[in-house]
């Protein structure tokens, strides 16, 4: 299982790292059943405090997504809920909402935030290996207007 986080994004890490897990069981990446690294192994792995890994399992324990089995290890959990696919993009539209009132609060126009939004899908991509072109205006020479 490959996990990155980016200490400098703001993003707290936790939510960094649950966010891939979550997205990994969605996408099928992880399939019920699967165990994930130690707490230990990831925290490694990532650099990250070994307490960082284990709020990050217990809260996806809490959401029914891991099964911690004790003494074996942590697992993706076998009774996934079907609409779970369904749950993760109600949750990210909540979570454009937030960012639609945090642009708006801001004075941040609708255009930005797109071009913002196209840069931050061409990031992923790279950092996913699935490397794209960059859409933004600055990048094809395009001027944006201030």
């Amino acid at each position: 299982m490959f996990l990155r986080v980016e200490t400098s994004s703001g993003v707290p890490l936790t939510r960094q790292i649950a966010d891939q897990i979550r997205s990994y069981s969605v996408s099928g990446v992880l399939a019920p059943g699967d165990r994930l690294p130690s707490v230990r192994q990831l925290a490694k792995e990532l650099a990250v405090n070994q307490n960082t890994i284990l709020h990050v399992y217990e809260r996806l324990t809490d959401e029914g997504l891991l099964e911690r089995r004790q003494g074996d290890g942590t697992y993706v959990s076998q009774n996934l809920l079907p609409g779970r696919a369904k749950l993760q993009r109600d949750l990210l539209a909540r979570d454009m909402d937030r960012l639609a009132h945090r642009a708006a609060d801001l004075g941040v126009s609708p255009q930005d935030v797109h071009e913002q939004l196209d840069a931050a899908f061409a990031r992923v991509e790279r950092e996913r290996g699935n490397a794209k072109p960059d859409r933004s205006p600055q990048r094809r020479g395009e001027r944006r207007e201030e």
